[in-house]
């Protein structure tokens, strides 16, 4: 397969100024009584070549956000910027045009029952005028990039949770998107099948160049394949930045709250520290030496360890001796030894 031809209209290498830019958003619904706000005072930016997370609670406006990135939600103030062109400006027959930089995938795939696989994917470029000999090769292309060149005459009831959204995703990219958008995408699927899935963006990013939003409310998702996040909550932005910062430095409650483990939540309260490692510090004795020259034992609550952006992370949960002289001396040791060692008072 030719790469090229999948993408021969791909940015010049080294642009990395922001794909997106929103701006100050907003987007307000009319209520009975009052407004409701689903967006409020949202600034974002998505550089060219990002796969970008964006992560919340159900209600947080991730759904509304994505859907006014596309502008199939026109925003009640601020700015879109896509590729340094406000799209909150442009007619109804310009964003047609934009659009078709902009694939989608949905959680629910959306896929045209009555068609076949191959017909799914050239659906787009039937409404874009592509004559049915280009649409077709180009359909065999993609389908074979996603893993599908033995079902392409198959219909969706015939195909599998994966498998559909593999063929979601071949549409999603036939009209040359410089961007995916992808709106809960796996939430529908089991763990193995949304590692896979996950695994095939991932290499669509790299190999195509193609930026990718993510929205999901599921923390491992943003954790296997995004390299930024942006934490929503009620409307706006809480926290955002580079993944492995926002998980293990969040400086919000909001932000704590939501990217710390569950397990953690029903803990007793006392003398919790969390101990952070990165891939050169997981290998050291850290634990030992420290008790060792401390001469004071600890209690290891919790532990766990991610694979953020190829990088290995880990965290433990101790809870320190009673004795307040004892856990100023392991503090003390922690920041003579460059060891991050944070009191955990708002579990």
């Amino acid at each position: 397969m030719n790469e090229t031809s999948l993408r021969d209209d791909a940015p010049p290498a080294g642009q990395d100024e922001a794909l997106i830019r929103i701006v100050d958003l907003e987007k307000r619904f009319q209520g009975k009584n009052t407004d409701v706000y689903a967006l409020r005072g949202v600034n974002l930016e998505i550089n060219r070549g990002d796969i970008f997370g964006i992560i919340g609670k159900s209600g947080a406006g991730k759904s509304t956000l994505v859907r006014c990135i596309n502008m199939l939600e026109r925003p009640t103030a601020g700015h879109v910027f896509f590729e340094g062109k406000d799209i909150c400006a442009l007619n109804d027959a310009e964003l047609r045009t934009v659009r078709r930089s902009m694939g989608m995938i949905f959680q629910q795939f959306n896929l045209l029952m009555q068609r076949t696989a191959e017909q799914n994917v050239t659906f787009p470029l039937e409404l874009v005028g592509t004559p049915p000999d280009k649409a077709r090769e180009r359909a065999r292309e993609l389908l074979d990039l996603v893993g599908l060149s033995k079902r392409m005459e198959a219909y969706p009831s015939q195909l599998s949770g994966g498998q559909k959204q593999r063929v979601a995703i071949a549409r999603a990219l036939a009209t040359n998107p410089r961007v995916l958008l992808c709106d809960e995408a796996t939430s529908a699927l089991d763990p193995a099948t949304t590692d896979s899935i996950l695994a095939l963006i991932k290499d669509i990013n790299v190999s195509l160049g193609i930026t990718a939003v993510i929205i999901t409310h599921e923390m491992s998702v943003i954790e296997k394949i995004c390299s930024q996040v942006a934490i929503l909550g009620k409307g706006s932005v809480v926290e955002s930045g580079a993944v492995a910062d926002v998980f293990f430095h969040p400086q919000t409650e909001f932000a704590r709250k939501l990217v710390l483990p569950e397990a953690l939540q029903n803990m007793p309260q006392e003398r919790l520290y969390r101990l952070i490692f990165n891939g050169r510090s997981s290998y050291e004795p850290v634990i030992a030496n420290m008790v060792l020259e401390c001469g004071c034992p600890v209690n290891i609550m919790y532990a766990d360890t991610r694979d953020l952006d190829g990088v290995a992370y880990g965290q433990m949960v101790l809870q320190l001796p009673e004795r307040e002289e004892s856990i100023k001396r392991i503090m003390a040791y922690a920041r003579a030894h460059s060891i991050m060692l944070e009191e955990m008072s708002h579990v």
